[in-house]
């Protein structure tokens, strides 16, 4: 049977993983009262950036002795930053189960080359390692959710409160999105492209306690390259953590970071965020109950992510497909629904398997993702019949 193509469309078609869709009733004037043209060391141009600084902490709900910055390289820079900084003095261990996970060991083995090292690798996209094994005397480096598969860590109870290592989190696809612990993070790193919708290229780091006594106590002996600098002579620069960059960050850009933290605070706060999330997955959840030919990447349902939905089509005539093959089905699929103007950018990340990814973080609609969905069945429908057009290999769809 083929699936008759929809009628309506999403108001906001944007559901892409970074840079994400924009907060709801955002337009380009609401950016004029950027301190543009001057210099953002001004008082009035480092009050800007404290604000930012001040209300992440305030709505994330940060604990009080937490030191946060705005720091160049959006979460990439963030993420390195710490470990440049901060990785060396205990042995390193790594939880990785996509792509950045994988980019982060590549960090600390091959850039890094730091000697002692542990890796606790997932077996595939779609799996967790096992955490139980994570050895809290050493650093431990993992991300929060896991972005191009859509598997997120079960919550903090793996991480315990005594702890001789420092916990680093790439945080930047769950902050806003997600119910996270953060006294169970030494250092958490995000970005305002994520969750915000905001513009790219600015990162924050937050740092407990613990991660700024090891950033006045440890030395690295390599080289750090003045962006990633936050000690002078053996001191602390303070002046970073209120809000005196590292270099000169885009002032429009966070004037557009201000209005999203105001929006966010308008529509509920945390609380809020969290439960426009929570509404979005389970729009996607009640649709791949219903829906024989898509099911999760993530095989366990406790660490299906909320924010960067993965799925994965289950089709016998997909499932014979070659990987190029599939990846081709794939692209067919999204640039069906492109072309109508009903989603854009939802094809899986390159490094993914072959499927579909929806953000569902706070700033989309779940009215939107109720759209979107009869369009991915009609698209997956159509290509489906081109790859075997015999009357039985649309069976199961209706």
């Amino acid at each position: 049977m083929r699936v008759r193509k929809p009628l309506l469309k999403p108001a906001r078609p944007e559901f892409s993983s970074g840079p994400c869709a924009k907060r709801p009733g955002w337009d380009l004037s609401q950016l004029k009262g950027a301190f543009v043209g001057r210099s953002h060391r001004h008082p009035d141009g480092q009050a800007k950036l404290r604000a930012v600084i001040a209300k992440s902490a305030q709505l994330l709900g940060l604990p009080p002795d937490y030191r946060v910055a705005v720091v160049p390289g959006s979460d990439t820079g963030a993420i390195e930053m710490a470990m440049w900084n901060l990785l060396g003095p205990l042995g390193v261990e790594v939880c990785c189960w996509e792509n950045f996970g994988f980019t982060w060991l590549n960090d600390v083995v091959e850039q890094l080359r730091l000697p002692e090292v542990t890796v606790h690798r997932a077996d595939a996209y779609g799996l967790l390692p096992d955490l139980t094994q994570v050895d809290f005397d050493h650093d431990v480096v993992f991300t929060w959710n896991g972005t191009t598969s859509g598997v997120c860590v079960p919550g903090a109870d793996w991480i315990p409160e005594d702890r001789a290592g420092l916990t680093i989190c790439d945080a930047t696809s769950a902050i806003f999105g997600m119910e996270i612990d953060y006294t169970k993070l030494d250092v958490l790193t995000w970005s305002w492209q994520k969750a915000l919708g905001g513009e790219g290229a600015h990162g924050m780091i937050a740092m407990s306690p613990a991660a700024v006594q090891r950033l006045a106590e440890f030395r690295p002996d390599r080289p750090l390259p003045k962006i990633f600098r936050l000690t002078r002579d053996g001191e602390l620069m303070g002046e970073v953590f209120d809000g005196f960059t590292l270099n000169s960050p885009s002032m429009l850009a966070v004037e557009d970071a201000l209005v999203a933290l105001d929006w966010c605070a308008e529509a509920g706060g945390l609380p809020g965020m969290l439960a426009r999330t929570r509404r979005n997955l389970d729009v996607v959840t009640r649709w791949v109950r219903a829906s024989p030919h898509v099911e999760f990447l993530a095989e366990d349902p406790r660490t299906i992510s909320s924010t960067s939905i993965c799925l994965t089509f289950r089709h016998r005539v997909f499932e014979e497909l070659s990987d190029p093959r599939r990846a081709d089905f794939v692209r067919r699929v999204c640039d069906r629904i492109e072309e109508n103007g009903a989603g854009f950018d939802i094809g899986s990340h390159r490094e993914a398997p072959p499927g579909i990814r929806i953000w569902g973080g706070p700033t989309v609609d779940a009215t939107d993702i109720e759209l979107l969905l009869p369009w991915v069945d009609w698209a997956f429908s159509e290509t489906l019949r081109e790859s075997a057009p015999s009357p039985s290999s649309s069976r199961g769809l209706g």
